[in-house]
């Protein structure tokens, strides 16, 4: 399939849903509304309000501070996930020894760490930037040790028999089997970096996105809700894009998708 058709279908399936929210908030089925805007607002309602947002210039302030929040969570969770990733899968006698721990530490509910970082952290920056990255370092960290792991045994084997040292090894070995399985990560990390900066927006700040939405929550104003939520699904949208940018230029080697030359 090419570029051009799949874009085309992506905003077909925009165009379509937009229809249905229009139609469900817009006009009575039997005398009934199916989606009352008191509770789904209107999109014709959330876009202007978006447009004003921007118009003001009121959504920048708010955006540069979720921005720098997720950047960091994303950095700092994504570097060490990386770096303990690759440690670990080099190291099976640590990996045994943390795995329960780690295990556990991931299983914790990040909402009840939310109020630990603000105690321990603040209601500044920091506390978001904690929460998303432990968010972030689990995916990453995760998925790199699996892909270090499926390095094949005849692969290494190889490359010992040609006189490879270590850093040969992680060079050639190593790090490109781990590239696919980092960048797979990275993409949906991206979106849970920046669950984490909001959520800890949300619970307690005095600016950014999370805050927007929780201020237009506690006085009913659905339009402003789902204006945020639609900046925020934008925001997403753009760093994925530039995450996938990256990896198109790290990945020149690896085969293209089918769909791409259908």
């Amino acid at each position: 399939m090419s570029r051009v058709k799949l874009l085309s279908l992506q905003i077909l399936v925009g165009v379509v849903l937009l229809a249905v929210w229009w139609i469900g908030s817009n006009v009575k089925i039997f005398g009934v509304l199916l989606l009352p805007p008191f509770f789904f607002s209107t999109p014709e309602a959330v876009f202007a309000r978006v447009v004003r947002m921007f118009a003001t210039g009121m959504i920048w302030k708010h955006l540069a501070v979720t921005l720098i929040e997720t950047a960091l969570a994303f950095a700092i969770g994504a570097i060490g996930g990386i770096v303990f990733g690759f440690w670990f899968a080099r190291k099976p006698t640590v990996a045994a020894v943390f795995d329960p721990y780690l295990k556990m530490i991931n299983a914790l509910p990040r909402v009840v760490l939310a109020p630990i970082f603000m105690l321990w952290l603040g209601l500044g920056i920091w506390s978001k930037v904690a929460l998303g990255v432990t968010l972030v370092f689990f995916i990453v960290f995760f998925n790199v040790y699996q892909g270090v792991k499926e390095v094949s045994p005849v692969v290494l084997a190889n490359a010992r028999l040609m006189g490879m040292n270590e850093r040969q090894l992680f060079r050639h070995v190593y790090w490109p089997s781990a590239l696919s399985w980092m960048f797979s990560s990275l993409h949906t990390s991206v979106g849970f970096a920046l669950v984490g900066a909001v959520v800890g927006e949300y619970l307690g700040s005095s600016a950014g996105l999370g805050y927007l939405i929780h201020q237009a929550e506690g006085v009913f104003d659905i339009a402003g809700v789902f204006a945020g939520m639609l900046v925020l699904a934008a925001f997403v949208l753009v760093i994925d894009w530039a995450v996938t940018a990256i990896e198109d230029r790290l990945l020149v080697w690896r085969p293209r998708n089918s769909l791409n030359d259908a």
